[in-house]
């Protein structure tokens, strides 16, 4: 943390009030290749989404950004606060122009989170500063290109998936991909009841919202249909290339009708429409289930290395499911009523950014 700061360069915190501040970030960003989850839109979606404040640090030099760290002020009453970069996001770790500014900005977090009280800071991907707590063993991430037509698209599934698939596509469902009042209340009941089967809070209503406001232009969601019923239905971004199958999931009545299979074949096919060339498919928990059935779709794993700075004399942060603190929770909240599940389930589910 001792690497000198080049001459005049200086880190301060964005004003998020100052929309030239903001252009000039997502210029830096667009420059860099950032994520998605580097991008002030992003950030400023999470904070309408959920009520998690909005910051992040920029270094500086002669006028120029030369470095910038995006950060959601998480303040919970169950998990305590912490600085997250980024918020609800997979990525958006520091991105600067070299070690200095990027060692620059972790020192003026470090500051940052002791003078608001948040026990630490999380880091996903970037430089990690050297005395920080780093892992890659947590998370993998899953991403390929994209086949050049439909029926390639299928045949680059492997075989047991793509049978799944064909049985899936037999069934005739309907697909419908939008972004209105219709298309968001199918994606949450569908996603609703699938991550409360898997014994998880579901996020608020309005981050799934607020993110469609906050990306007009590349997002949307896609609906698997039986008749009039939702059976699946994923929320993606559309980034640098590539499709973000994000929030997705489907009701219980999805397994059997092979809903979930076609859905994700179906965005495949509408990317590349889009003019994608890869599919992100997000990061999944090692050795989870979705673990297993993004290998099963021909995916390799690529692990995510993330790092954390935890301030003097505060408790590490932990909000990893796989805990064994966590297991007897995540078995009684599968057992909730839906309705009961998705009124509790967003004021926890706020503080697991």
């Amino acid at each position: 943390m001792n690497a000198p700061v080049k001459a005049g360069t200086a880190v301060r915190i964005a004003d998020f009030r100052d929309v030239a501040d903001l252009r000039r970030i997502e210029s830096f960003c667009a420059e860099a290749g950032a994520s998605l989850f580097h991008r002030p839109a992003w950030l400023r979606a999470v904070e309408a989404g959920t009520g998690q404040r909005a910051a992040g640090l920029i270094a500086e030099r002669l006028g120029t950004v030369t470095g910038w760290l995006p950060l959601t002020e998480v303040r919970s009453a169950l998990f305590g606060k912490a600085l997250v970069s980024s918020g609800f996001g997979v990525a958006g770790g520091i991105l600067a122009d070299g070690e200095a500014d990027a060692l620059a900005l972790a020192e003026r977090a470090q500051a940052h989170a002791q003078r608001g009280g948040f026990a630490g800071i999380e880091l996903r991907g970037g430089p990690i500063p050297a005395g920080w707590d780093q892992w890659s063993d947590k998370h993998c991430g899953f991403e390929r290109a994209l086949a050049a037509d439909d029926e390639a698209e299928l045949l680059a599934i492997p075989r047991k998936a793509r049978a799944e698939v064909r049985k899936g596509l037999g069934f005739g469902h309907r697909v419908t991909i939008g972004r209105g009042a219709t298309d968001l209340a199918a994606h949450y009941g569908c996603y609703s009841e699938s991550v409360r089967n898997l014994g998880t809070p579901v996020f608020p209503r309005a981050l799934f919202a607020s993110m469609l406001e906050a990306f007009p232009a590349s997002s949307d969601i896609l609906t698997v249909w039986q008749g009039d019923v939702p059976l699946a239905s994923v929320l993606s971004f559309y980034h640098d290339g590539a499709v973000l199958p994000f929030w997705g999931g489907g009701v219980f009545a999805a397994r059997a009708a092979r809903a979930n299979e076609v859905m994700y074949y179906e965005l495949m096919l509408h990317a590349r429409r889009q003019g994608m060339t890869r599919f992100d498919f997000g990061r999944s928990k090692t050795g989870s289930g979705p673990f297993a059935f993004k290998k099963n779709w021909g995916f390799e794993p690529q692990p995510l290395t993330y790092g954390g700075w935890t301030a003097p004399g505060q408790p590490a942060r932990n909000i990893d499911p796989t805990d064994a603190s966590y297991s007897r929770k995540i078995e009684l909240w599968k057992k909730l009523p839906l309705p009961i599940a998705n009124t509790l389930g967003p004021w926890i589910a706020r503080g697991l950014a």
